[in-house]
């Protein structure tokens, strides 16, 4: 398997530190890895490298003491500058963003375009792109999913260097979404053909629905407070309806955002991309590591207390119990057949979608649509957790 290779340093060492980024990047060109982007999605094959005891101040709270706690979590991240001669926000989403299958290439947020890393905003030569009819309209360039107008639009605050709220875009398609809110409904966009927009919002792909909700999840806890150049504090909001357009530190829909999260669950791309932003900013987004912490804060959950071990992982005391194959079509087989046990299947946001009592056979058949589950089974007394791949 093919992982992105980079050098992970709280602060660059001078020139010592920027030459073996550089070596990193040429390294890597031409290369390519094993799953897919967003528009193209895989499962699976990416798996999350969380720090031990990294949520560990989180377990146990709920409502807003488990915002808090994550804000505590997340919060003081090291911050890059937009634009520098040295590492900045350009750096790292070429890296974060870039094209699984041709690792010269961008994949960009509303279109889906795999895209030529250089051809960006002020790359100058555009020409040179699309068998040399490239425009300045086609090149690529930073989307806020949050609007820097709602809230911090001064480039020193920290909020708009944020990488984990930028996503490379399509120049004039950026323009067009501009800084509407995000919910259902509108007309076809002519160049963004899977987006609808109309006067005062914006709907993705259905490929990246889930993708946009969770990094409005995230700025929605890392900047509640948050604080401008002046050392001003603001606080983002979510609301259920689409906002005046003012530079207020609110953004809508969340219901939509909501339906979202769970219509399009985290995939290898998105886990990838918070992987390499981790590396670099030193902070994680919790709603892709534990995508069921949006039902504790947003959700039917609220007011329960979260722990960690609610995602499911597959410590237990069966090491020696499998399923297979894995990833399935979702006919799967146990290693050893069940006596009178409990079976019940989660979503990745913690949805129960089967619960089968005083199950005795080694085989199941899973009608779900492609994804990723978790397992819950009580066998003798004891609960094992094992996670499902359908493909």
């Amino acid at each position: 398997m093919t992982i992105y290779k980079f050098i992970k340093c709280t602060i660059f060492e001078g020139m010592r530190c920027l030459v073996m980024l550089f070596i990193v990047l040429v390294s890597e060109t031409h290369a390519q890895s094993d799953f897919g982007s967003s528009f193209n999605p895989t499962y699976g094959f990416v798996q999350p490298n969380i720090p031990q005891d990294y949520y560990q101040e989180a377990n146990g709270k709920s409502s807003d003491a488990l915002k808090e706690a994550l804000y505590q979590i997340i919060s003081n991240h090291v911050v890059f500058p937009y634009t520098s001669s040295s590492t900045d926000t350009w750096d790292i989403l070429q890296l974060s963003d870039q094209d699984p299958q041709n690792h010269d290439n961008m994949i960009l947020v509303y279109t889906g375009r795999s895209q030529d890393k250089g051809y960006r905003d002020g790359s100058g030569n555009y020409s040179q792109y699309e068998n040399g009819n490239g425009t300045h309209n086609n090149s690529w360039n930073r989307e806020h999913v949050w609007p820097k107008s709602h809230g911090f639009p001064d480039e020193d605050d920290n909020a708009y260097t944020d990488v984990h709220n930028l996503k490379p875009s399509d120049r004039s398609v950026n323009s067009s979404r501009g800084t509407k809110d995000y919910d259902f409904g509108g007309s076809q966009h002519s160049e963004a053909t899977e987006c609808l927009t109309d006067s005062d919002s914006w709907e993705p792909s259905d490929s990246v629905k889930g993708d946009i909700a969770r990094i409005l999840f995230y700025m929605v806890v890392r900047y509640d407070p948050g604080y401008d150049h002046n050392n001003n504090s603001f606080d983002l909001e979510l609301v259920d309806y689409t906002t005046p357009n003012n530079n207020d530190p609110i953004l809508g829909k969340l219901s939509s955002l909501l339906q979202w999260h769970i219509d399009d669950p985290v995939d290898d791309f998105e886990i990838n991309r918070n992987e390499i932003i981790f590396g670099f900013q030193q902070n994680r987004n919790p709603f892709i590591d534990h995508p069921n912490l949006v039902n504790y804060i947003w959700g039917e959950n609220y007011g329960e207390e979260w722990n960690e071990s609610l995602g499911f992982d597959n410590s237990d005391f069966y090491d020696d119990f499998k399923i297979y194959p894995n990833p399935t079509n979702g006919d799967i087989f146990f290693n050893t057949t069940l006596n009178n046990s409990k079976i019940e299947i989660y979503s990745e946001i913690g949805q129960r979608l089967y619960n089968i009592e005083n199950a005795s056979f080694n085989r199941i058949k899973l009608e779900l649509p492609v994804g990723v589950y978790f397992a819950r089974i009580l066998l003798n007394n004891k609960i094992i957790n094992r996670k499902i791949i359908i493909k």
